[in-house]
Formats: structure tokens, sequence, C-alpha cells
């Protein structure tokens, strides 16, 4: 390509090869007509029904897609990282590669962004899947956006745009993928949101499972912890160990009232096991905020900070 590339579209895949062409299809007659230089990322995440042939064939045909192959399948969040490591343009916009998420809202997702947003995180307002899939993602939308503070309706649409700032500062691994505006608005960057069009599947099937709804809720912890408390985890754990501890001595407390001044005797009495058991535990708790807290400082020269401008 003779020019630089303004906007890479990193697109993760499994299993989608009958998607493919209709999908370059369209992204080449909007990329063309919107007239910025522009780079077509696929990431092949370890299919087996023939995508990456599928994938190689475009690039013969287009040398504005680049592609890449997974001996395995590591996961989306995998896929990303490695897109966003590997994407050159200063606008990247991930979708999906099933023909649900639209080529056409581009250029709509790349204004915002060059109206002063740094993620703009796409909404399907109007979904096209199956009852139990909407259901679990209003559920996991709500919880997301109660607990994080960030006021999204939809965390896990696949179609999104980024500054390159911020891919360049956020760490995508695990499942952290759905989590990706929590992650850059913790950092300070600006996050926001537009209603995209939602197409129904056409081919193949749906990648969701029970599995990956339960695993949400894990996530949804680990991502409170990463930005919240990654520097402080005295913070995380002491409140809980205080608690326990402070429940525990209470108890103990009023055990020794009774044994002292009441004449009543502590054996079997399970309240006595209680207090003890509350009172472990709130030191263990304690204890691994103060080991986080040796390790934090250990690490602090290593710690990322997202540095908007330097003036040296």
């Amino acid at each position: 390509m003779a020019d630089e590339p303004y906007i890479s579209v990193v697109i993760p895949l499994l299993n989608e090869r009958e998607s493919l062409p209709e999908l370059h299809r369209r992204l080449h007659e909007v990329l063309t007509a919107f007239g910025r230089p522009y780079e077509i990322l696929f990431i092949d995440d370890g299919s087996t029904d023939g995508s990456w042939d599928v994938i190689k064939s475009l690039r013969q045909q287009d040398p504005h897609v680049r592609g890449f192959s997974f001996r395995r399948n590591y996961g989306k969040s995998a896929a990303l990282a490695y897109g966003f490591r590997h994407a050159r343009g200063q606008i990247v916009i991930t979708m999906d590669a099933d023909l649900q998420d639209d080529p056409a809202e581009i250029p709509k997702l790349v204004e915002k962004i060059e109206s002063g947003y740094d993620l703009i995180s796409g909404w399907k307002k109007k979904r096209h899947d199956p009852l139990g899939k909407r259901i679990s993602s209003k559920l996991f939308n709500w919880a997301t956006s109660l607990m994080s503070g960030i006021r999204l309706h939809d965390f896990n649409c696949g179609l999104k745009a980024y500054r390159r700032e911020v891919i360049e500062n956020i760490n995508v691994y695990g499942e952290l993928h759905r989590f990706l505006p929590v992650l850059a608005h913790w950092q300070g960057f600006r996050v926001g949101e537009m209603v995209v069009q939602h197409h129904p599947r056409r081919f193949g099937k749906s990648k969701f499972g029970i599995s990956r709804a339960t695993s949400g809720l894990f996530d949804l912890i680990t991502v409170l912890f990463l930005t919240r408390y990654s520097k402080r985890p005295l913070h995380f754990f002491g409140v809980p160990g205080l608690i326990s501890t402070f429940l525990g001595l209470i108890i103990l407390a009023y055990l020794t009232y009774q044994r002292l001044f009441a004449s009543v005797y502590l054996s079997n009495r399970p309240l006595l096991f209680l207090g003890l058991l509350l009172i472990i535990v709130g030191v263990q708790f304690i204890s691994i905020g103060l080991i986080g807290e040796m390790i934090t400082e250990t690490q602090k020269e290593r710690l990322p900070y997202a540095v908007r401008e330097v003036l040296d």
C-alpha cells in the first residue's frame, strides 16, 4: 500500500468462511467511498472450516487485506490483542465477522472519534439474537454499568472505534474484551456510545454459550480489581477483613461477658467457633492485602500509567 493507513479494521473470527467474501465486499465499498487510507486485518483464531484459505484468497485480490492465523483457538481477547499490536492506523475499528455488524457504520464511528472521543462503543438497540442471549446480555450490561460506574447500554458490542492511544494503553487478555470501555474509562479516556444497526446471522452458528455467560461475573470482578484496586490492594481486601475481624471480636466480647458476669459456660457454644472463624478469616484478608501492597511497592516503577502529553 502506498499510503500509511488512517483506519485499521480489526476482525477476529472463528469458522466464518461463508461470511468472509460478503464482509470484505461491503468493507471495500464503504471504506473506498469514505476516502481515507485503510487496512483490513483478519485474525483467524484457529478456524477449522477453511476460513484461512478464504483470507489468503482475499489478500491476493486486495492489498488492503492483512491476515494472521493462530495455530489453535486462543479466544477473542487474544485475537483482538494481536490485531491491536499489528494495526497501523490512527483509528482502529473492531467488528465481528458474522455479518451482524454493519460496515456502513464505520464512517460515523470515525467521525465520532474525530469529534473528540477516544473510544466509541456500538449499541445494538434493536438486536436480532435469540431470546436467551438478549436476556443474559441485558443482565450483563446492567450489572457492568452499575458496578463500573460507566453508563453504557451495550458493553459487549463487537463494533467499536478506538483512538490509537487507547489500544496502546490497555492490556487485553482472558475474556476482558467485553470490558474494554471500562478499562479505557478508568485510564481517563473519553468513552462514548452510538446506536448501530444489527443484522440477523446469515451463516454458521453463534459462539455464545452458558459458560460464556457464567464467566462474565468473574471477569467483571477482575476488571474492577484491576481498574480500582491494582495499586492499592489493601483497600480491596482490607474492608472485608476489618468487618470480619470486628464482628468476631464483638462475638468474643459478648461471650466473655457472659462467662465472667453471668456464669455461662462456653463449652458446646457454636457462637464461640463462629467468632474465632471470623477473626481468622479477617486476619487472612488483611494479610493478603498487605502482601499485595508489598508486591505493588516492588513493582512501582513498572506500573503503567496513561499519559496524554509530555512537555519536557
